[in-house]
């Protein structure tokens, strides 16, 4: 998905909502752990009733993986069952990937070719090795760890060289002339929204993936003010909040309104800065 069809798409669903299908079996509704795949059919029953109001989904691949192959062929399923449904929509694994080389190389293939996704969270500690391989797969995109919503971010996101440069302002600036506002975003977690006006000014019209809002206490409101641009330029994430608003048989009905409630904030704030 290109950067022009992602807007397109935020400006005509009226929402820059992204869902993270972070579905830990220990949650989902007890009634769906005697279906033969559970993560699957919970998935899917949360993608029927949130499409509606979603641009993206990013599933966190650690819920996945730690179900071993069951875990991984829910994935794919889940993957292919979203492009099955032929409607517009931004898919990210949540890798949070961070290596060199043919291993890095073999990470994009992985989530490019083999599973269908059009995005990667990953983490440049290790410089442009970790990202350039990613870079070479058109229409894709790589989305670079800056500034996230954890406590212990301070431990080393933060940290100042002698003319005063932040670690994150260090790597958004290097790492900007890797790739191009067509196939780079940010991470910035929502609790952080103090510096999205400062890290605007290094990348203006960048996107950025913004986790953190609801269970995690970010400010929808305080992440637009300060993050969107002209043309919007923001996927805020929403897991918990949505996809176990409900835990009984209508679990669906409740992430549907869950999603809906968030979608309509967000057209309001769409229409407030003049994006819509």
């Amino acid at each position: 998905m290109t950067k022009k069809e992602l807007t397109e798409l935020v400006k005509t669903k009226r929402s820059f909502l992204c869902v993270g299908l972070d579905t830990d079996i220990n949650k989902i509704p007890s009634h769906l752990l005697e279906s033969k795949n559970p993560v699957f059919e919970f998935n899917k029953a949360i993608i029927d009733a949130t499409m509606p109001y979603t641009v993206a989904y990013k599933p966190n691949l650690a819920f996945y993986e730690a179900l071993g192959i069951s875990g991984w062929l829910a994935l794919e399923k889940t993957v292919k069952y979203i492009r099955s449904l032929n409607q517009p929509v931004f898919l990210i694994a949540d890798a949070k990937r961070g290596d060199i080389g043919n291993t890095s190389a073999m990470y994009a293939k992985a989530f490019f070719e083999k599973i269908d996704f059009d995005a990667v969270t990953l983490s440049p500690y290790m410089g442009k090795d970790t990202v350039a391989p990613f870079l070479e797969f058109k229409g894709k995109w790589s989305i670079i760890l800056v500034l996230t919503s954890n406590k212990s971010a301070a431990d080393f996101q933060y940290f100042e060289n002698k003319e005063g440069e932040k670690l994150f302002e260090r790597v958004i600036k290097t790492s900007a002339s890797w790739g191009s506002t067509d196939n780079i975003m940010y991470v910035v977690g929502a609790t952080k929204a103090d510096s999205f006006a400062g890290i605007r000014k290094i990348i203006p019209n960048h996107f950025l993936l913004v986790p953190g809002v609801g269970a995690q206490g970010g400010n929808l409101h305080e992440v637009a003010k300060y993050g969107m641009n002209k043309n919007c330029g923001l996927l805020v994430n929403s897991s918990r909040g949505i996809i176990y608003a409900g835990k009984g048989k209508d679990f669906a009905e409740r992430a549907g309104n869950a999603a809906k409630k968030m979608q309509m904030e967000m057209e309001e704030l769409l229409e407030e800065h003049g994006v819509v």
